[in-house]
């Protein structure tokens, strides 16, 4: 799956939160999607980065993407349920 020409179905940007707030911001945004509908999140570098990703694939969703941006932050694009 091509995921740099996939549309992108929401959008967060939680670079002003601290962990664990990050990830349940992430997930309260895919609460907000159906199965198989695209999430791209926005994140710091550290923990956020680290952390955010591993705990979507272990709720069974599936990370497509995880690239720098020239801010310095992180973009994160999810599949919700793409592991199920």
């Amino acid at each position: 799956m091509n995921t740099e020409n996939t549309p992108v179905d929401a959008r967060v940007d939680i670079t002003g939160v601290v962990c664990p707030i990050t990830f349940v911001k992430t997930k309260v945004a895919l609460e907000e999607l159906e199965d198989g509908q695209i999430l791209e999140v926005k994140l710091n570098d550290g923990e956020p980065v680290q952390n955010v990703p591993r705990s979507l694939k272990d709720e069974g969703h599936k990370v497509t993407r995880v690239s720098r941006c020239e801010d310095g932050a992180w973009l994160l694009t999810v599949v919700k349920g793409g592991l199920q």
